[in-house]
């Protein structure tokens, strides 16, 4: 996994923590146990730290970089999901980032709250805990339930028994020509 060094800050990852090989990590990130980071993934944090926090997974392609705020925080049990860009915010316990999903500057996404595929939430919105929010920008659409309150629940779990496969099933295989 490529981990940088920036101006003296290195990213710290707990053993119990997986990281993708192809996910790089740069600057003071920090990734607590069981939190996973996958394939493709950036976390730069050169303007501001980012911590990520226990049982967190942050998908394939995602982008996190830390703002100039205090902390950009991936909190326990969050999903930030495929391809979803989180720039200077705080993600609470167990809420879901949905697939291509934009979080900016000073926004709070509450606990187990879901940002829907797609939406963009603005710089300093704050969703509250539970809610469901879409669109862009987006707007607040009502509380998480039925299947989606089901995933946001569930997701956390998923996602660190399926770290946990990777981490024993993944091995490189060689090129073709290079065998």
């Amino acid at each position: 996994m490529p981990l940088f060094s920036f101006e003296g800050r290195a990213p710290t990852v707990s053993p119990g923590a997986w990281i993708a090989p192809t996910a790089t990590l740069v600057g003071d990130v920090r990734v607590e146990a069981e939190a996973s980071i996958w394939y493709g993934a950036v976390l730069r944090a050169d303007f501001g730290p980012i911590l990520v926090r226990r049982g967190a997974n942050v998908q394939d392609g995602s982008v996190l970089h830390g703002g100039r705020d205090p902390v950009t925080e991936v909190g326990e049990g969050v999903t930030i999901g495929h391809l979803c860009v989180v720039h200077g915010a705080v993600v609470h316990t167990e809420a879901l980032i949905g697939n291509g999903a934009t979080v900016l500057d000073g926004a709070i996404v509450g606990p187990r709250a879901l940002v829907a595929a797609g939406a963009t939430v603005p710089p300093g919105m704050e969703i509250p805990e539970g809610m469901l929010a879409v669109g862009v920008p987006a707007r607040l659409a009502g509380p998480v339930t039925g299947g989606a309150g089901q995933w946001v629940a569930a997701n956390p779990r998923v996602y660190r028994e399926l770290a946990r496969r990777h981490a024993a099933g993944v091995f490189p295989v060689p090129e073709p020509g290079q065998q």
